[in-house]
């Protein structure tokens, strides 16, 4: 879809802007609100008429603009703290606190609800003056923020960004008339919304793509690659029947289970530091091998602390049972007390099939009840018990096999998809910041079927 430009454009002065409609006036931000004042936290809820939702950072939706609060979070705050800070639909929100080097802080999204609410201390509600568009704002200040016109606006003076409001509302924009205003919000209302619905859609087909890899894997390790075969009682409650000729033996019977060292932060010294792997080093499929931390392992202790190429990781705490097994590596690498060491006893047991199996058998959530405390852990012991399906050796790399087609496939499936859904994120950046910078007019647009 392309459209046309204005007839006359002038040098806005400003970089972000370029040159702008020659009618469209350029001020600074500030003009464009009557205040723009901090929320409240209040109290815990205690069910009187002071309860009131809060709009957290947390309820914006960075990619639609708006405030979803679906799950409101309730708060106390009284009818004096309430004063200048009560949210009406059509306030802007402004992320004054918060974000981060990948997602700096100063996101704008709308208030659109109907319910009455406050919003946090990290937040600030935005009035618009008389004569401002608040789904054209939103978008003005989407566009100033995609190219990182905030950053300028921060303070980090700890670990938390903080937006300088001041500075950040001497930023200018281009001010159209209140009509085109208007016209612009309404386009790219509509406009957005289609590309929101097919990145939905995308979004879609990338959950029902993991259900199917999830589902292939289920298949495979514990019924096989042949259809026909006559199946048993597995006797374990949670499993089910398996083939046959299959067995399922405990734990320990297949491979060796070790946990990690114990580090001690305080004495990182020693004659023989070397590199290891931590809990979150390990990732489904994936061991992170750069810019390890050092331990000292005393040559004595190799054997039991260190990894080597087959070797099955799983995570002891965190997202319990996640897993990898280590590639051909030349050097020697440690592993944290956080990890368990899988490593198989004999020939008999291929460590790609058991890490499929441990993929498995996380989606069924059987990990999720390890351990007696409240975090969830998963102990050696408990470990060394688990009875999974075990084929003959043949059958075994047969489906290790299989599986890494089928998965690479899916996988280029999801990876096609997730491209598809950054081109239609791109496309809706590049939109909006053509519509509040004129680059495009939409005075004539209608919609299609409008127009039809």
């Amino acid at each position: 879809m392309s459209f046309p430009r204005y007839p006359a454009y002038k040098d806005s002065g400003v970089e972000w802007l370029g040159q702008v409609p020659c009618h469209w006036r350029v001020d600074r931000l500030k003009a464009s609100i009557v205040s723009s004042k901090n929320g409240i936290w209040g109290e815990e809820s205690k069910g009187d008429e002071n309860d009131i939702p809060c709009v957290r950072v947390a309820d914006f939706d960075r990619q639609k603009l708006r405030v979803e609060l679906s799950e409101p979070t309730i708060r106390n705050v009284t009818a004096k703290e309430r004063d200048g800070r009560t949210l009406n639909k059509g306030d802007l929100l402004l992320e004054k606190s918060g974000g981060g080097e990948s997602q700096p802080v100063g996101c704008v999204v709308l208030y659109d609800d109907e319910r009455p609410a406050v919003c946090s201390n990290f937040v600030a509600r935005v009035q618009l003056a008389p004569g401002m568009v608040s789904s054209f704002w939103r978008y003005v200040h989407a566009a100033a923020y995609a190219v990182r016109l905030t950053i300028g606006s921060i303070n980090q003076t700890s670990g938390i960004q903080n937006l300088d409001q001041d500075r950040y509302y001497n930023e200018r924009a281009a001010f159209p008339t209140f009509k085109e205003q208007t016209a612009i919000a309404t386009f790219l209302d509509h406009e957005t919304a289609k590309i929101d619905a097919l990145v939905a859609e995308q979004e879609r087909l990338i959950e029902l793509l993991k259900e199917k890899r999830q589902a292939v894997i289920s298949h495979a390790v514990t019924m096989g690659l042949d259809p026909s075969v006559p199946m048993k009682d597995s006797g374990v409650e949670w499993l089910g029947e398996v083939p046959a000729h299959w067995s399922t033996p405990a734990m320990y019977m297949r491979y060796s289970s070790e946990l990690g060292k114990m580090l001690d932060s305080a004495k990182i010294t020693g004659a023989h530091l070397t590199p290891y792997v931590r809990n979150v080093d390990v990732q489904w499929g994936a061991i992170n091998f750069d810019d390890l931390p050092l331990m000292d392992i005393p040559e004595g202790e190799y054997t039991r602390y260190t990894v080597k190429s087959g070797d099955l990781l799983v995570c002891e705490g965190g997202e319990v049972g996640r897993a990898a097994i280590v590639p051909s590596i030349s050097s020697i690498y440690g592993y944290q007390k956080a990890l368990h060491r899988l490593r198989a006893l004999d020939d008999s047991e291929d460590s790609a099939f058991m890490f499929f199996t441990l993929l498995w058998a996380a989606s069924t959530g059987i990990f999720d009840q390890s351990g007696s405390s409240t975090i969830a852990h998963l102990t050696g012991e408990q470990l060394r018990k688990y009875r999974f399906p075990k084929p003959p050796i043949r059958e075994q790399k047969a489906i290790v096999e299989f599986l890494g087609v089928e998965s690479a496939r899916l996988e280029n499936l999801i990876a096609e998809a997730r491209a598809v859904i950054e081109l239609l994120q791109e496309r809706r950046t590049a939109l909006i910041s053509a519509a509040v910078t004129g680059q495009i007019d939409v005075r004539g647009w209608v919609p299609a079927a409008t127009a039809a």
